[in-house]
């Protein structure tokens, strides 16, 4: 069950300021509760999901550390080799015009066939479901999965086409002027969760 977390409220404030001209506001979660979270998710999979069918995809570029932790835990609970892949949607997106001229493209990899798999999708953050749409359509390119899940570390509202996730983290209700930022090891070299404002 995803952990509601009023983001003006249930977090110290501070007043450290971040990126961008941003602020930090609150943590919403450090190593310890980010990986305790990430547990939990993947226990939820392992309980509604039949993964000798299923392969994991993380969007980039913070749902691809989300996706092979999951696994890895999964792996470490069944004893099963799981397949992982990551996907680039850049020339997926509908804003991709805005942007930038020359938009910087990473690649997806995918070594694995999607065709009638269950595919769990995964992200850091889930806002207004415009990138989850664009994953959706490069999947289809892919093959013709048999399922879509969506596993989110944190979904922060705000959704402007109707998606929602089947697994959740954290659920952080926002401001207009708030963002949530996602941090891994493995991309930022630290793990935590903030909410942002500016």
């Amino acid at each position: 069950m995803a952990k509601n977390l009023k983001a003006n409220n249930e977090q110290q404030t501070t007043s450290n300021h971040y990126n961008f001209g941003m602020t930090l506001a609150n943590r919403i979660a450090d190593e310890q509760g980010m990986q305790r979270t990430i547990e939990r998710l993947a226990s939820e999979i392992a309980e509604r999901e039949d993964l000798a069918n299923a392969v994991l995809v993380g969007i980039k570029a913070r749902g691809v550390p989300l996706a092979e932790r999951i696994v890895a835990i999964l792996e470490q609970k069944t004893g099963n080799a799981l397949r992982v892949g990551s996907l680039d949607i850049t020339f997926y997106r509908d804003d991709l015009s805005r942007i930038a001229e020359a938009p910087m493209v990473k690649g997806s990899h995918i070594p694995f066939q999607v065709e009638g798999k269950t595919v769990i999708l995964c992200d850091d953050v889930l806002y207004t479901g415009r990138t989850v749409r664009a994953a959706m359509d490069e999947l289809l390119d892919f093959g013709r999965f048999s399922a879509l899940r969506l596993c989110v570390l944190v979904d922060r509202g705000w959704r402007e086409l109707p998606i929602c996730p089947d697994y959740t983290g954290f659920q952080v209700k926002t401001m207009g002027n708030e963002a949530v930022e996602v941090k891994f090891r493995e991309t930022d070299g630290r793990d935590e969760i903030l909410l942002v404002e500016g």
